[in-house]
């Protein structure tokens, strides 16, 4: 269902594009309700404009003037100048949208010094294919109406879950550095393919169908990821040799660790940003 509520967007990265690009798409709004603002690369600011026939400005007070919800979108060094420079013209009537890792609802409302509603979002880099894993969590002052709002327009590029804000670290370290995690495994996959003796195009080809297809059983079969597992590994065969070398090198402790290693260091960034600014 199209909305009437005009959306601007501080920032012109690629997340505002894959967001923007997934609500004309999905006809979450009209192109003529969303504006962006960018406040030094006017260039980026036409490619966009041409592309999705949005509105651009590079006036702050015009931004907050013509739209109620306001997206967060710059990088996050770029946050208290931004804030800075929002704070006249914010009211409690906007919702604030803040797609900014290591960046609490708390260090916002501090800084724009209002009661307006604000929206913490983590999406992943898939969203610029449409297939984010989102998730949201609200500040002091954000209802269900204000979550509901935020689930809608992520959903027009992935799935979306809500957290509370204090999960936000994990989920960084989960989903929003996991299609690296990923990546990183396909990279080993394709090199062991190689070594085995098939060329890079049949491996790269089999890798992404199985990985696709693993994903889509337990999507599809709802059933847990340990029992899909043992399934398929039948005693004394191929499947459960190749578990047992994972085993052997501690697949599972590596990456438990990894996933807290970046959970612990995603909480390290933002707490030493704020205390910086």
């Amino acid at each position: 269902m199209m909305t009437r509520t005009n959306i601007g967007f501080i920032g012109a990265g690629s997340i505002t594009e894959a967001i923007v690009e997934g609500m004309i798409s999905e006809k979450f709004v009209d192109s003529n309700q969303i504006m962006l603002l960018n406040r030094s690369n006017s260039q980026r600011l036409e490619e966009l404009k041409t592309t999705y026939s949005v509105h651009v400005t590079q006036d702050i007070q015009k931004l907050l003037q013509q739209n109620k919800v306001i997206i967060l979108a710059m990088k996050p060094t770029d946050a208290p100048d931004a804030l800075g420079m929002i704070q006249p013209y914010i009211h409690k009537n906007h919702l604030i949208i803040s797609v900014l890792a290591g960046i609490t609802t708390t260090y916002i409302e501090e800084k724009i010094h209002t009661r307006t509603p604000i929206v913490r979002a983590m999406p992943n880099t898939s969203a610029t294919i449409g297939l984010s894993a989102t998730a949201i969590s609200g500040g002091a002052y954000a209802d269900k109406n204000d979550l509901l709002f935020t689930k809608r327009l992520f959903q027009t590029i992935g799935s979306v879950v809500s957290v509370p804000e204090d999960k936000m670290n994990a989920v960084t370290g989960l989903s929003g550095s996991g299609p690296a995690y990923f990546y990183y495994m396909v990279e080993c996959m394709e090199k062991a393919a190689i070594q085995n003796g098939l060329d890079e195009e049949t491996a790269r080809e089999l890798i992404l169908q199985t990985i696709h297809g693993a994903a889509m059983m337990l999507r599809q079969t709802k059933q847990p990821a340990e029992l899909l597992r043992k399934k398929i590994t039948s005693p004394g065969g191929t499947t459960q040799a190749g578990i047992a070398t994972l085993k052997e090198y501690d697949y599972e402790e590596a990456l438990l660790a990894c996933i807290t290693d970046a959970t612990n260091r995603s909480q390290q960034l933002g707490e030493l940003f704020q205390k910086q600014n």
